[in-house]
């Protein structure tokens, strides 16, 4: 498909009337056309990965055509560059969130911009750095926790930001890391402590909110779990290598 085909595609599911509902829910208006995301799916899907096709439809400046941008674009292939480009570009969390989480913590530079993203003083460009950890901590499953847990100072020093989709992320990113794996938890938990200490009112709630899950018994269980799993699946190696 052309970026033409998928443009006119997209204006024939236009709805005004959802339009309205996702301006409720903090979703950004502007060239907004009110298409549901399993639709935009069903249209990358019939589209190969296309770098061409990503840019055109990124910079048509249509809400939706960005979401299919991202869909489309190869994370493997993507420069530096053009992510950096792109996240200046965010005025809405939904984007923000397509971009981060599944696409650039899946790009070879997802620890880098995360860590660089996160002091900058523009609130979607920062959002974009919490919801990459967040995605980092949930797919890249071969990192090792050193990898991830070079975040948690960064969690902690921006959890003063008071802004709404700043802290949600930072919560979220917070969160994630600490359902990893036991060790983790820990230091999640160790890192939300400080978070609370330090007393700033946004810094309170992501650390209430992510000590509640972590902490829950459902968390502990699944962790415990995973660790028993893998310690059992180790000494069966062991045990074959004999």
């Amino acid at each position: 498909m052309t970026a033409e085909d998928v443009l006119a595609e997209l204006r024939r599911h236009a709805n005004p009337k959802n339009v309205e509902g996702m301006a409720r829910f903090g979703i950004s208006s502007d060239g907004t056309l009110g298409i549901s995301l399993p639709t935009l799916r069903a249209i990358a899907k019939r589209c190969a990965r296309d770098h061409a096709l990503a840019l055109a439809l990124w910079d048509s400046g249509i809400h939706e055509a960005k979401h299919v941008a991202v869909m489309v674009e190869d994370p493997k292939t993507v420069t530096k560059k053009q992510l950096e480009s792109w996240v200046r570009d965010l005025d809405s969390w939904d984007v923000c969130d397509g971009f981060s989480w599944g696409f650039v913590d899946r790009t070879p530079h997802g620890y880098d911009l995360a860590m660089k993203w996160s002091r900058s003083k523009r609130e979607f460009v920062k959002r974009a750095a919490f919801a990459t950890m967040a995605g980092l901590a949930v797919h890249d499953k071969k990192a090792p926790d050193e990898q991830l847990l070079q975040f948690l100072p960064v969690i902690r020093c921006e959890a003063g930001d008071d802004r709404n989709f700043v802290r949600k992320a930072a919560n979220w990113a917070l969160r994630q890391i600490g359902k990893r794996n036991l060790a983790c938890n820990k230091a999640a938990i160790a890192t939300a402590e400080q978070i609370r200490a330090d007393g700033t009112k946004s810094g309170r709630w992501i650390a209430a909110d992510a000590l509640r899950e972590l902490r829950s018994e459902a968390v502990q269980a699944r962790l415990e779990a995973a660790a028993s799993a893998s310690a059992g699946g180790k000494a069966r190696s062991r045990h074959s290598a004999k």
